[in-house]
């Protein structure tokens, strides 16, 4: 709640069904391990308004005997989320007790890649020209292996060349099966530029047709710098390849197990930095990103059969939360948490076309605002991060939050903002935290306007005539450790309160 502007409404929240086109996504994984009830989550995961939806192949509960596979219990995942407007892309993976001895002591065959021996490897094949071949029409992306340069996925020392084989039978294996399906290598964990380069060096775009990689990390800077680094990597050796942001999270607590576990996390700093995180992923330009997870649930990275304990750990990722059974298994209402309404409202917002664009804008720093006592000066922009996203309609959203570490701080303050380029007509300011929608004070936030007419400066009392060119001026806008947006023209569908 910001205390001192008037809320008018909420982002209205849309369906996945209501959504023809997206760059957000959202993971449904780790059911080849049947770890939670997708029957419960369905309407609720459709509901958030997402389109892509990451799902995994589970070659062990598929295959169970040897050239024979039972696909009913993934039809139906796939069916179900297909027929409420979502579009799965799957992750093939993990191994197959009937053919590798370790995986059959490891908790769903995590990270036991089939590529020791031509059994193995000729086994995999056929599983995948199977899978892809069930699936062509309802399923078009495929995802070769996760996170292969990490120990817990790539049980021996990962090597770069070695994946980069691996992928170029698979991707063989899923064109024979369907030419026109579409191949995606990486799934990168980490931002190890070593492993990565030689992927490429080896030629891992020659047999894809997207790079997708992972980010768990507490400063959305380091989205950038990672992106940078792929596009800069995919323009050396294979330009037109996509990127693909596959998994990217925080905890809601701080006793989770996985990637940022033993941190200050709650599940408003959840919220923060999922809103944070896709923001900036979105502003980066990339082909879609997938915030992981859906459900909070079981994490087993170095799970061992007929070792209860060993598994019996927890990530607590979800937007939806769970309790959890004597077995490890998901249970009760699947509850949203508050980044779930996060969610919801940036799928809403940020759906169909848009493009990544510029407003030219400056801020004020001397203007002292006596709301946070009277010495204090509004904050800059280059204390910021701020995203700028154009529609083809000519509406436009400017995206600005404070640069605060989420785990030690919060910020509440202010921000004074020229903008010489102005979007015609007045803006609204959208929480995105919590979809709501705010009008500007003309007493406190928008004094006055100044539009420069050649040399003289005309000053009114509301932006509602400004035209794009003239400059207006924003004073004491407030400036929150989240994102929040002025919303110009039909940007964004707002509903009632």
């Amino acid at each position: 709640m910001i205390s001192w502007l008037k809320k008018i409404g909420s982002v209205k929240p849309v369906s996945s069904s209501e959504v023809e086109f997206s760059r957000l996504g959202i993971g449904f994984e780790k059911l080849d391990r049947a770890v939670f009830e997708p029957e419960k989550a369905y309407d609720k995961v459709a509901a958030i308004g997402v389109k892509w939806v990451r799902i995994q192949s589970g070659w062990q509960r598929t295959e169970t005997e040897k050239g024979v596979y039972h696909f009913e219990w993934l039809d139906d995942i796939v069916d179900n989320l297909i027929r409420r407007g979502l579009k799965p892309w799957m992750n093939l993976c993990y191994g197959n007790k009937l053919y590798d001895e370790e995986a059959a002591t490891r908790f769903g065959a995590v990270g036991c890649p089939p590529n020791q021996n031509e059994e193995q490897i000729n086994a995999w094949c056929a599983y995948v020209r199977a899978a892809v071949a069930h699936f062509r029409g309802r399923v078009d992306w495929w995802e070769v292996w996760n996170e292969p340069e990490a120990r817990y996925s790539w049980r021996r020392a990962p090597d770069p060349f070695e994946y980069v084989e691996f992928t170029r039978r698979t991707a063989e294996a899923v064109r024979a099966a369907s030419p026109e399906a579409k191949v995606i290598g990486g799934a990168f964990a980490k931002s190890d530029l070593g492993y990565i380069s030689h992927c490429f060096a080896g030629g891992l775009g020659k047999y894809c047709d997207a790079v997708s990689f992972h980010i768990y990390s507490t400063d959305e800077a380091e989205d950038g710098e990672r992106i940078a680094n792929l596009k800069g990597l995919i323009e050396q050796y294979c330009p037109g390849v996509r990127l693909i942001q596959g998994e990217s999270g925080c905890q809601s607590r701080g006793d989770g197990r996985g990637a940022l576990n033993n941190q200050e996390w709650t599940p408003e700093k959840q919220a923060k930095s999922l809103a944070r995180h896709l923001i900036s992923q979105l502003g980066e330009g990339v082909m879609f990103t997938s915030y992981f997870s859906s459900m909070d649930m079981i994490e087993a990275l170095n799970g061992k059969v007929g070792d209860k304990a060993s598994y019996l750990d927890y990530g607590y990722f979800g937007v939806l939360g769970a309790e959890f059974d004597a077995d490890g298994f998901a249970v009760g209402e699947y509850s949203p948490k508050p980044s779930y309404r996060t969610l919801q409202t940036i799928a809403s917002m940020f759906r169909d076309e848009f493009t990544t664009g510029f407003i030219p804008v400056e801020s004020n720093r001397t203007q002292v605002n006596r709301r946070f006592s009277g010495g204090y000066f509004d904050t800059t922009l280059r204390e910021c991060y701020h995203r700028t996203f154009l529609r083809p309609d000519g509406s436009a959203a400017f995206v600005y939050w404070k640069h605060a570490n989420l785990l030690r701080e919060s910020f509440e303050g202010t921000i004074s903002l020229h903008m010489p380029e102005h979007p015609a007509g007045m803006p609204k300011l959208v929480d995105i935290l919590t979809g709501d929608v705010y009008a500007l004070n003309d007493d406190d936030v928008i004094p006055r306007i100044k539009l420069t007419i050649l040399k003289d400066v005309v000053t009114i009392e509301s932006a509602e005539n400004a035209r794009p060119g003239d400059t207006v001026y924003y004073r004491h806008l407030p400036l929150l450790d989240r994102p929040l947006a002025l919303v110009f023209g039909d940007f964004c569908e707002i509903g009632e309160n």
